[in-house]
């Protein structure tokens, strides 16, 4: 089997358990967005992908963002990881969402990209859902992000921010949770969410592991890496 047959049965496994998840959860499979994460994969896995179908890609590197983003131009590029503010020109100029938007001081670095590369950038700020985790917690590991009670502020500043659009949430559920309990938590944060910004109503949550639960609370993308291409390469 080629790797492109290989990526193209990988896909339509993981299209059936997205529309099977849907069903289960009485929501049309058209509400759920497929983000194929192809960190650590060559550019030739990114345009297989793409020459499939997928129109979503993420990255959680600056490093392969800025080489892969501009080599395929007609996909929508998402950046999913840890950002550094000195690394915000580089994703800005690249991807035209953000998942991991956590502070304020990345606010401000955003939105100073974006109105200098005359770009719109869409905003999701990652939730920390540690208090679902205590088995993570207890490791001294964190998959970061802001606080519950501290989104309507970060929020307001993301909303208020030139070149930037607030798009909705972003969680990872904590090692050792239950990822229906995480993902619930992090439902009731975007509720809250929409009822201040009606227009916030991305839910990216869930990966090949927990995907089913994430479409459960209302996940709008999932962000699938191991699913779609396989075992990861340890980065050097």
């Amino acid at each position: 089997m080629s790797r492109e047959q290989e990526l193209a049965e990988n896909l339509r496994v993981v299209r059936e358990r997205i529309q099977a998840a849907c069903v289960a959860a009485g929501r049309s499979e058209d509400a759920v967005t497929l983000v194929a994460i192809t960190k650590t994969f060559p550019i030739s896995d990114v345009r297989a992908l793409a020459a499939l179908g997928v129109r979503d890609l993420g990255e959680n590197r600056e490093q392969e963002l800025k080489v892969k983003a501009p080599d395929c131009q007609d996909v929508t590029w998402h950046f999913v990881g840890q950002l550094q503010s000195n690394k915000a020109r580089s994703v800005v100029r690249n991807a035209s969402v953000v998942h991991s938007v956590d502070r304020s001081s990345l606010v401000k670095a955003l939105s100073h990209a974006a109105v200098e590369e005359g770009r719109v950038l869409r905003c999701l700020l990652q939730v920390s859902l540690a208090a679902f985790g205590p088995a993570e917690a207890a490791t001294g590991r964190s998959r970061g992000g802001v606080e519950p009670d501290d989104v309507p502020a970060l929020a307001a500043e993301v909303a208020a921010a030139d070149g930037l659009e607030l798009g909705g949430v972003m969680a990872v559920a904590p090692l050792g949770s239950d990822a229906d309990e995480a993902f619930g938590g992090l439902e009731n944060v975007a509720s809250r969410l929409r009822s201040e910004h009606p227009g916030a109503d991305w839910i990216s949550a869930g990966m090949s592991a927990d995907l089913d639960a994430a479409i459960r609370r209302g996940a709008t993308h999932v962000r699938l890496g191991r699913a779609l291409l396989g075992t990861r390469t340890p980065l050097g």
